[in-house]
């Protein structure tokens, strides 16, 4: 029988300790790389609304896209303030879907092929939809807020309606604008002449099935329009409200979460009224603050949704995170 010492016992310490450094290292592993969700679901009384993601990627900014008459140092301040790159971020492009039981509401088709953000980082509603349980044969309505590239890409996918069963909801003042010869007319470079090719390739198609509406009006049970013009001179929100829950579908009426709520009367580069856009800004941002509603915000970051509150002269975006698991 092998007498065990404590100098036999510190050796074979030693020596188990030192068997990790003598044994061959396996090779690294690959990284798998950051992930991030593509799509949010919640309960809305008795409607489920789900947020997709269509494009994701940082790019220049918020200045100009927002503050563009402001200088580019105050924007940059503002950001760093709130623990942000001065200038770099993550917008969202977000469409929204509601599925009220009798009918799924689509609000926005992205970029698509032709939008703001190309692919392969934009333009994924389609696969987004799919993912999310829900094939673009499903859609029943699809309400567009408004005919920037971005929000009218997705209409039409190789040469086809991407939603071949749906009708098609956009505001009257919308569509009167962008069918008139002269929106060609602008620049080539412009974001106004861009839309307007769009709205011919993408939106004419399916005139057949589209309809209009202006503020006030009901889209489906449970869904009525909001005037929001001045990004464009059309623009609407939209109201959705069940079982004594409601969410405002804003469209662009923020392109940053921080800098367009912080300060609302700064200009935004795409608005196409300054004046106006400001003040539906704070219109819409007053209402959302006083009566609490949850906010569906299509270019805040995913999931894009969140609260207003007022901070000052401004607003300030709260972020959902459990709330409406309550």
């Amino acid at each position: 029988m092998t007498r065990i010492t404590r100098r036999r016992l510190a050796a074979s310490a030693a020596a188990l300790l030192a068997a990790p450094a003598l044994a061959p290292r396996p090779a690294a592993a690959a990284r798998l790389g950051p992930t991030r969700p593509t799509h949010h679901r919640f309960d809305l009384g008795a409607f489920e609304v789900t947020m997709l993601l269509d494009a994701a990627g940082l790019i220049d900014g918020p200045w100009p896209i927002v503050g563009e008459d402001r200088p580019r140092a105050e924007v940059e301040a503002l950001m760093r303030e709130n623990r942000l790159p001065g200038a770099r971020f993550q917008p969202g492009f977000t469409p929204v879907l509601v599925d009220t039981g009798r009918e799924r509401v689509l609000f926005d088709t992205g970029n698509g092929a032709v939008g703001f953000v190309p692919r392969p980082s934009g333009g994924l509603l389609l696969e987004r939809l799919r993912a999310a349980g829900c094939a673009p044969e499903g859609v029943d309505v699809v309400v567009l807020t408004h005919c920037h590239t971005d929000h009218i890409g997705g209409l039409i996918e190789d040469g086809r309606p991407a939603f071949p069963n749906a009708r098609y909801v956009v505001g009257g003042a919308e569509y009167d604008f962008w069918s008139k010869p002269e929106r060609l007319a602008a620049p080539p470079a412009g974001n106004e002449h861009r839309s307007a090719l769009v709205f011919r390739s993408h939106l004419l198609p399916v005139s057949a099935h589209t309809g209009v509406v202006g503020p006030g009006d009901e889209i489906v049970p449970g869904i009525h329009a909001l005037a929001a013009h001045g990004h464009t001179p059309g623009h609407l929100a939209f109201h959705v409200e069940s079982g004594g829950r409601r969410m405002l579908a804003w469209g662009d009426c923020a392109h940053h979460e921080v800098a367009s709520l912080a300060r609302p009367d700064w200009h935004a580069l795409f608005d196409m009224d300054k004046a106006a856009g400001a003040a539906t800004r704070r219109r819409i941002y007053d209402m959302a603050a006083t009566e609490e509603i949850v906010v569906a915000g299509y270019h805040t970051a995913f999931p894009s949704l969140g609260y207003v509150a007022r901070l000052g002269t401004g607003y300030r975006w709260i972020p959902v995170t459990y709330q409406l698991d309550l």
